[in-house]
């Protein structure tokens, strides 16, 4: 017996601007398609970020807003308190988030704001040339890293979900991937449990996900996601790091 797969309602019919191989499309994809499950498409407002994703109301067929960059969870916040009952997501980069919006984003999680955020990590800034990101992995090559990342030099690379684990306020943090089916499938559960924990007023909660980008790794898309598996999550292990029920 087939089974057949279509396009999920809350996604749009349109041709996608991705580099072959991206994960945006994919993550996006995800989404949409437990928004779909959920039933929830027309109480659904996402907050799009500066970067690679900054079209993403091009494929999403609900209501999308643009922030500037790096504050994304500041208009997520303002969103949520003004209409409490919507669903509201972040969609935010490694650049958007764990750089220019460091503070926003501590602050969102330290308040406690009934929000979600779907962290995309590919350790580059994609949209404006592959500049080194505060997630670049030490060794890593970038157009701002000739000589690599080097911790006496530009830093260890951030890790933002450990740090925000420490802030009593924030209930639910999960790292996962896109390297494989079964790491697709744990991402899109945990994005169904933290559209899950927003609705039932749990609080703040973030998925991170493990994303590539070949274009910028100076790889093909299949040695993109074995470079994820035994290279990234070496750095940034998977799991849930915080959930409090």
């Amino acid at each position: 017996m087939s089974k057949l797969f279509a396009k999920p309602k809350s996604m749009k019919d349109a041709a996608t601007h991705y580099c072959p191989g991206c994960g945006h499309g994919l993550i996006h994809r995800l989404i949409c398609e437990v928004i779909d499950e959920m039933d929830i498409r027309e109480e659904v407002i996402a907050i799009a970020p500066v970067g690679c994703a900054v079209l993403a109301y091009d494929y999403w067929d609900f209501d999308t807003m643009e922030a500037p960059h790096g504050r994304t969870p500041a208009v997520a916040t303002g969103v949520k308190r003004v209409l409490p009952d919507r669903l509201v997501f972040t969609y935010q980069g490694d650049g958007d988030l764990a750089a220019i919006g460091t503070a926003e984003i501590i602050h969102a999680g330290n308040r406690g704001e009934n929000i979600s955020v779907i962290f995309v990590n590919n350790g580059v800034y994609g949209m404006t040339g592959g500049q080194m990101a505060p997630t670049t992995l030490l060794g890593q090559r970038t157009a701002t890293s000739q000589f690599t990342r080097r911790a006496e030099k530009e830093g260890f690379p951030l890790k933002i979900m450990e740090m925000m684990a420490i802030l009593p306020a924030v209930v639910y943090l999960e790292r996962t991937s896109v390297h494989s089916p079964k790491e697709i499938m744990k991402t899109k559960r945990a994005i169904r449990k933290s559209f899950d924990m927003q609705l039932n007023k749990k609080g703040f909660s973030m998925v991170e996900v493990l994303s590539p980008c070949p274009t910028y790794w100076g790889l093909d898309p299949i040695k993109s996601m074995k470079r994820i598996e035994e290279e990234v999550i070496k750095e940034y292990p998977l799991g849930v790091i915080k959930e409090n029920r």
